[in-house]
């Protein structure tokens, strides 16, 4: 954003007009007379919003036509309108996409510049079942506006949630066409921040019944640790246990591909690798489709960032189809209109595979969202000078610009095949066409010499440029591949294939992800899982089915090869377990069947819960986890593949947490060592048959307000009585409709709303954050307004007793593990 770094007296200079977006310019010390505006601070100047290099190099290139060129420039001189996305799995969709509609389409209109036609929000009509949305006001406009500011919290507290999140219009278009269902493995291999992620695992979770998870699962990877962490915590609010972030390199992503031994292995038995019906190739880019939201950009700019970057993306674009099943399909992506970062990476890559991947024809898709065909020609801008073909590349800089980046994608040696016109030499320092003369003459004669221009026979017009000036977005590139063939061996330019590939044969879909039950304790996978000694690059072998494992590690990023490391902190009580990947905490699966029984029957959970190896730890403490989580099937497959090919996978999060251990005295005491989560508790709730309580709307808006009460002061009296009962230890309270239910069993639907508490002494507490207990209040505030027609805001309990029954704050402490239930940080244990 424009207004990074700045403080906030800087940012208040932020207006929308043709120049709104503001830099810091050289402050002039002798320079104290106010500015035009009456301000003391004339060291402000507006961002550059023009770029002669810019305009130069696309209006070259032709990405608009030359009509178009005034329009789409004045577009991208302004603010960036905000947009946001309905989460479709939220409980609250309905009711949100309901307020938008009935309340903020008509308050919000008053505040649109008058004579301004413009609607102030309205869905998106590309988007399916008007989920997504987008504003007439930018964001700085949102955050300064006072008269917007309801309209601002509610993004806020809606997007913290969970349910809704804040998101570039342009960014929800690629998952939209890699056509998802809810039994795929998707891959995300540049996945942070995470929006693109959060809007797959929707996808995957549609339909799903509560109580029920999907078959399907997602993999999301970036390479950097931090933007890892920001991943984790987009992702987080979903609340999904079919999801896993990784850490690596999307170029070097991991195959998990065992190789099997024919002697040990049954041929019915044998394991495959880890494919994907579904990949999103988000890559890194220049990212000039930004300049809207990132105006710093204007002076930044300059050629050499989309051409530095395209051997990058065609790495990473080649592994993605390399993991990608026959019949899948993979989109690839980016926020530049840069056709080196766009067009030339596509062709590169239908190229290599030799007609084992298609370019897809989308146009019949989404026909509602605006889009332009890809181009078929294009040049390639090096030094100051036009190149629009391989052969005038001069001799010095064929490394750095590549017959890739042209349309026909032909080095010297193919153009002279191909066309009959030049003859090789016969000394090979001259290079790879053995004459220079072309290129160099460009090079020493920039504005005289003659090109010819070069036209793709590849069927480029059917990837799609969304352009900004068409439906007031950002700009964005998207081309749709799909897989109908195992790729090449190798490619016809003689690149080797790629390592995910298999040798000598197709892997098959039905074999993928066939691995055996590890049936081990935490410390027994351990055992299996890591490998001798500390030497690099040595093979591995373990006694699981006879296996010889293979391994790819990433430079830089070379895994712990360690047999079953004990470190004990200095100061610390805690017995640390070093996994095989540096400062990332190994993975484990749960099988104390102790631990498991006595959660059960605590809780009363019924035997239709799968619990059998879909329980993970991430650390132990002295013989104890602190958090219990829980995976979906998917995702357990996916974990004993990893363990199959020593740990390939470097995990950085994985899992829903279910349950957590008491931590208090009185937690301590209580008879059962773990609480349910609040995260997972509508996954479980279907299942559970004990410690339940119904609680009446008043009661239950009461507990949200005021987070404890004494059992005496409840408004139902029956219900306070059932609470005080109870054994000590975590309850879980459900919003009664207003008839006696039955204790023995929860009938759940999607619109039952339940909230964890702890029963303590002379009190009930509950164990949700603030700011879900104040969603859960705006929510059923809403509800039962229009449901009964009045407001539940009555017999409050007074202020004196909800004062007595809390503690310092508004916790009865000494009786509530942990205060309330809040996430812990991103990194480390947090999965």
């Amino acid at each position: 954003m424009g207004g990074r770094g700045k403080s906030r007296t800087q940012r208040k200079h932020f207006r929308q007009s043709s120049e709104n977006v503001w830099k810091r310019s050289k402050p002039d010390p002798s320079s104290q007379d106010p500015d035009s505006t009456g301000n003391l601070n004339p060291t402000w100047t507006p961002f550059a919003t023009q770029n002669s290099a810019f305009d130069e190099y696309y209006k070259e290139q032709g990405i608009v036509p030359p009509e178009d060129w005034d329009a789409f420039v004045a577009v991208l001189r302004t603010p960036l309108p905000a947009s946001f996305r309905i989460n479709a799995c939220s409980q609250f969709s309905a009711d949100l996409r309901s307020q938008l509609e009935n309340d903020f389409v008509q308050t919000l209109q008053a505040e649109v510049a008058e004579g301004d036609e413009a609607e102030a929000i309205k869905p998106l009509p590309w988007y399916p079942e008007n989920l997504a949305w987008h504003s007439n006001f930018s964001r700085m406009q949102l955050r300064k506006n006072q008269t917007l500011e309801r309209f601002h919290e509610f993004l806020k507290l809606e997007n913290e949630i969970g349910n809704i999140t804040r998101q570039e219009a342009v960014s929800m278009v690629p998952p939209l066409f890699l056509n998802v269902q809810p039994n795929h493995f998707v891959l995300d291999m540049c996945a942070a921040p995470g929006s693109k992620t959060f809007q797959l695992l929707e996808i995957i979770y549609q339909s799903t019944k509560p109580g029920s998870l999907p078959d399907g699962m997602v993999i999301a990877n970036d390479l950097d640790v931090q933007r890892c962490n920001l991943l984790i915590h987009q992702t987080k609010r979903m609340c999904t246990a079919n999801l896993i972030v990784t850490n690596h390199e999307a170029q070097n992503f991991p195959g998990c591909r065992l190789v099997r031994n024919h002697e040990s292995l049954e041929p019915e038995r044998h394991m495959g690798q880890l494919l994907f019906d579904c990949i999103l190739c988000d890559v890194p880019c220049s990212g000039d489709g930004t300049l809207r939201k990132a105006p710093d950009l204007w002076r930044k700019w300059n050629i050499g960032m989309g051409n530095g970057l395209h051997s990058l993306q065609v790495l990473i674009a080649m592994r993605g189809l390399s993991l990608l099943k026959v019949g899948g399909r993979m989109v690839y992506s980016t926020c530049s209109m840069n056709p080196i970062e766009n067009e030339a990476v596509v062709a590169e890559v239908l190229r290599r595979c030799g007609g084992s991947v298609e370019l897809v024809d989308v146009s019949n898709e989404r026909p509602q969202l605006l889009r332009r065909p890809g181009l078929k020609k294009w040049k390639v801008r090096d030094r100051g000078v036009w190149l629009c073909s391989y052969k005038d590349v001069p001799m010095y800089r064929r490394s750095a610009v590549l017959p890739s980046m042209f349309p026909c994608g032909k080095n010297c040696q193919d153009l002279v095949d191909s066309n009959h016109k030049v003859e090789m030499g016969d000394d090979n320092d001259k290079g790879v066409c053995g004459n220079s003369e072309d290129g160099n003459q460009a090079a020493e004669n920039p504005g005289t010499y003659k090109f010819t221009e070069e036209v793709s026979d590849l069927p480029l017009e059917r990837c799609m440029r969304i352009a900004p000036h068409d439906q007031n977005t950002g700009a964005f590139f998207i081309a749709v591949l799909q897989k109908v063939s195992a790729l090449p061996e190798k490619t016809k330019d003689g690149i080797p294939k790629q390592d995910g590939e298999p040798e000598n044969q197709d892997i098959e879909d039905s074999k993928v992800l066939q691995v055996e039950s590890l049936e081990n304790t935490p410390e027994e996978a351990l055992e299996v899982v890591t490998v001798i000694d500390n030497k690099p690059n040595t093979d591995v072998e373990t006694s699981h089915s006879g296996a010889c494992l293979e391994e790819d590690s990433e430079e830089g990023q070379k895994p712990l090869k360690t047999e079953s490391i004990v470190k004990m902190t200095p100061g610390k009580r805690k017995l640390q377990i070093q996994g095989k990947w540096r400062g990332v905490d190994p993975v484990f699966f749960f099988r104390d069947e102790v631990t498991i029984n006595s959660i059960k029957d605590f809780y009363g959970i019924d035997e239709r819960f799968p619990f059998n190896g879909q329980l993970v730890t991430r650390n132990i403490d002295r013989g104890h986890v602190k958090r219990i989580y829980y995976v979906s099937k998917s995702v357990k497959d996916v974990l004993e593949l990893n363990f199959s090919v020593g740990q390939q996978l470097k995990i950085a999060s994985l899992g829903l947490k279910m349950f957590e251990r008491q931590t208090s005295r009185e937690g301590c005491s209580a008879p059962c060592a773990f609480r349910i989560s609040s995260e997972g508790l509508p996954l479980i709730l279907p299942y559970v048959t004990k410690r339940i309580l119904h609680a009446c709307p008043g009661d239950f808006q009461h507990l949200l307000q005021y987070k404890t009460i004494k059992f005496a002061d409840f408004v139902d009296a029956e219900f306070g009585k059932k609470a005080e009962n109870l054994t000590p230890g975590y309850c879980v309270i459900v919003l009664s409709k207003g008839k006696r239910e039955p204790p023995e069993l929860v009938h759940v639907e999607e619109s039952t709303i339940a909230i964890g508490c702890w029963k303590g002494r002379a009190s009930l507490t509950v164990m949700v954050t603030a700011m879900d207990c104040r969603e859960l209040l705006e929510r059923l505030l809403v509800r039962f307004d229009t449901e009964n027609g009045s407001s539940v805001h009555e017999n409050r309990p007074s202020n004196n007793a909800v004062d007595e029954a809390q503690g310092p704050n508004g916790i009865d402490d000494s009786e509530a593990p942990n205060g309330v239930d809040d996430s812990e940080a991103p990194g480390g244990d947090n999965t």
